[in-house]
């Protein structure tokens, strides 16, 4: 077992191993970069795995369930993986400036990265569709925020044509860099488990992502790092689900903002990961996200966005077909903190107010 291995089955998490390098220098031989790639870090990666008693308690059958919480990323979501990638490449490259399209995560993890690799950071947003913990993100790091009168699909053709035509890099998913550094979390998964997960619960907006695991999990598989690969099982809102069913959306509706995307990127790459895995794509609604969303605060102690509940909205609704003894990842991409507005309008937590500032008052309400 390699140091890396042991540091994980032991701690789990980079934020008790102050020695954690970032995934960059971490996963180096496994990466395209070389002693010439200049690492632009905020030290991303190594995100905890953790065991999910509460949801497993709920599949039954000794089923036992993980959570891949990418949302204790620099920037809050699994986007920072890709991220240092796309912009240590795009300086290799003496790139000055980087543009993206994004519901929101894209383009916080942007302009964090691009900013501390000394660059200029654009980003096209759908105006009103991206939650506000997301956009003050942006806007702090210090991006140029364009805000179009359109969708998520409509911002990314027109960047798609900017990057082509003007001397700035494209980070969004169809950059090869991004895959290359979100293809990380399973190498972690399969250091911490010691072994690929039966399946992994994942959602899906751009496709990016399912792509990545999948990528990471067949090249830890050929180098005999574990010794089966998972069933890919990705999950997308019900208004928004084109991988689903196999079209293109022209205007997504769902509460789970970023993955309101009608028309994936990565549409092939995440085909070809269902099929070769022998997994499934299924749609959850939004009111099984959200009560997804709920047991996971209220019963897990853990805050993600709505997005990514979707897995294990998706997991609750296929639990019967998980063979019993099975080991399952949900992949959880983003933190609550991201969407604090749905958080406030989707709780069952008692909130007393306008109570006298007095011991009595305050005892009889909790009830002594």
């Amino acid at each position: 077992m390699s140091i890396r291995q042991k540091l994980f089955h032991r701690f789990g998490s980079r934020k008790k191993d102050p020695n954690w390098p970032g995934l960059i220098e971490a996963y180096k031989a496994w990466l395209p970069v070389s002693e010439s790639t200049p690492i632009i870090t905020l030290k991303e990666g190594a995100t905890p795995l953790l065991e999910a008693k509460a949801v497993s308690k709920r599949v039954g059958r000794n089923i036992k369930v993980f959570l891949k919480y990418d949302g204790l990323n620099p920037t809050g979501s699994f986007k920072d993986r890709g991220m240092t990638m796309a912009i240590s490449k795009a300086k290799e490259a003496g790139c000055k400036a980087v543009i993206c399209a994004s519901t929101g995560n894209t383009s916080a993890s942007a302009a964090a990265y691009a900013r501390r690799g000394g660059m200029r950071a654009f980003v096209l947003i759908p105006d009103g569709y991206v939650a506000q913990g997301k956009l003050a993100q942006a806007l702090i790091y210090g991006a140029e925020v364009l805000a179009i009168k359109g969708n998520f699909d409509e911002a990314l053709e027109i960047v798609n044509e900017i990057s082509n035509q003007y001397p700035i890099t494209l980070v969004n998913s169809v950059n090869p860099f991004r895959l290359e550094g979100q293809k990380t979390a399973a190498f972690e998964i399969i250091d911490s488990l010691g072994n690929a997960p039966d399946w992994l619960c994942i959602p899906m907006g751009n496709a990016g992502n399912i792509s990545a695991y999948w990528m990471g999990f067949q090249e830890y598989f050929k180098a005999g790092k574990s010794n089966k690969l998972p069933k890919m099982m990705g999950f997308q809102a019900s208004g928004s689900a084109p991988l689903v069913n196999n079209t293109i959306i022209k205007n997504p509706e769902t509460i789970a903002t970023a993955i309101r995307i009608g028309n994936p990127v990565n549409r092939e790459k995440a085909v070809n990961a269902k099929n070769k895995s022998n997994g499934s794509f299924l749609d959850v609604t939004d009111e099984e996200i959200i009560k997804a969303y709920k047991i996971l605060g209220s019963e897990e102690g853990i805050f993600c966005e709505p997005a990514s509940a979707a897995s294990v909205a998706g997991l609750l609704k296929t639990k019967q077909d998980i063979p019993s003894n099975s080991k399952v990842v949900c992949v959880l991409t983003g933190n609550g903190l991201k969407d604090p507005d749905c958080a406030l309008k989707n709780n069952e937590a008692l909130f007393h107010s306008n109570l006298e500032p007095n011991m009595k008052t305050i005892a009889q309400v909790m009830g002594f």
